[in-house]
């Protein structure tokens, strides 16, 4: 079996939160085609990416899909000298994905399989709430909104959720023109403690409270921020405080804060938590499938961080087989703690995949389907695919 194509999809998916996907598929000669995908965060992202993976595709048509570790490291190193993270390693990413894909179908197993078998029967997820229910036009916080958002959550069986308690920023100039001061007014603090404080009080003690600070914080103002949610109530984790660049900005806030840290999505490759592991900067790492490296690269990840016993909670929170694939590899991996997912109802990626995910009681259900079992709806990719990205 040879790699006749690498075809980028980009798929515009109004009112789904993203607003479009990119998915990677592997053709071969045998007619077994496998999917992966890259989904980056912005659109501009997205279309560089998407033609990145193009010029790539020549790097592996010809060679046999089976050959995943060999591919993975051709195209890696394909790219060392103009840098081998970020968009490299988000290609890498998706081709990995779809390589895995046909390697299960072809074998007629699913991946998890083909990396050692379960140790568990399904996976654990949190979920996100729709931040844009906690705010009334003004700014000040809708309870009602909070209450119905947080109570829905819990009500369909999720244990843990995520939020970014810091809704001022999404109007300020950090927010649309990225880092600047790393800092925060008092009077977002104050609004965000007690949004925090409301949505533990109704999520309950035993549903578990995370926080994204989303990597926007200088060191002093991480601190203080965290300092502020932890007395405003129990927070399970504080995420990326600071901008993932600086390890030793990381390492100021996480001596000097109660709650644990958990850092990784935009990390690449186990080149990148190696540091964070040997020096303790963490006590969860969360590397994205889709960019970090695909399944191959995640699968390492989670052994190494194994050694440190550091629980691995992946970043999966884009599209289907971004969270199937991560799924995949979390049904082998000892060190999981729970699986990330966009929302708790999962019911927007149906349009365009033949089988719905089920994620009934907060718990995905990964199933015996070969591959990584998410099969694409073609009719839908083709009526919505971005001019010049995929195949009419």
């Amino acid at each position: 079996m040879k790699i006749t194509a690498v075809v980028p999809w980009l798929v515009t998916t109004p009112g789904m939160g993203w607003g479009e996907y990119l998915f990677v598929e592997v053709r071969t000669d045998a007619g077994v085609t496998g999917w992966g995908e890259i989904t980056t965060t912005t659109k501009v992202a997205n279309r560089a990416v998407a033609r990145i993976l193009r010029e790539m595709a020549e790097l592996v048509v010809g060679e046999d899909p089976a050959r995943i570790e060999f591919l993975w490291n051709k195209t890696f190193r394909n790219f060392t000298y103009m840098g081998s993270r970020g968009a490299t390693t988000h290609v890498v990413s998706g081709i990995d994905i779809a390589l895995w894909d046909i390697r299960g179908q072809v074998l007629e197993q699913p991946i998890y399989d083909l990396l050692g078998g379960r140790v568990r029967d399904d996976i654990l997820l949190y979920t996100h709430p729709d931040g844009s229910r906690f705010l009334h036009e003004d700014g000040s916080i809708d309870a009602d909104g909070v209450r119905s958002e947080i109570g829905a959550i819990v009500g369909s069986g999720h244990t843990g959720l995520k939020f970014d308690p810091f809704p001022e920023i999404d109007t300020s100039l950090m927010r649309r023109h990225g880092y600047l001061s790393g800092q925060m007014t008092r009077s977002g603090e104050r609004q965000a403690a007690e949004l925090t404080a409301m949505i533990r009080d109704i999520a309950g003690p035993d549903v578990d409270v995370l926080i994204d600070a989303h990597g926007r914080f200088d060191v002093p103002t991480a601190v203080r921020l965290c300092r502020s949610l932890e007395e405003a109530g129990a927070i399970d984790w504080f995420e990326e405080p600071v901008p993932v660049e600086s390890y030793k900005a990381l390492a100021q806030v996480r001596e000097s804060v109660g709650t644990a840290i958990s850092v990784g999505e935009r990390l690449h490759t186990r080149f990148d938590f190696l540091p964070i592991l040997e020096e303790g900067l963490a006590d969860y790492v969360m590397p994205d499938v889709t960019w970090t490296g695909g399944i191959t690269e995640l699968k390492k990840i989670a052994t190494m961080a194994e050694a440190y016993y550091v629980p691995i909670s992946p970043h999966d929170a884009a599209g289907p087989i971004n969270v199937m694939a991560g799924a995949q590899v979390m049904m082998t991996v000892p060190n999981f703690y729970r699986l990330e997912t966009s929302r708790y109802d999962l019911s927007k990626y149906d349009a365009f995949i033949e089988t719905p995910l089920n994620n009934a009681g907060g718990r995905l259900q990964v199933g015996r389907a070969p591959g990584h079992g998410v099969r694409m709806n073609m009719d839908y990719l083709r009526s919505n695919v971005v001019e010049g990205f995929g195949d009419r």
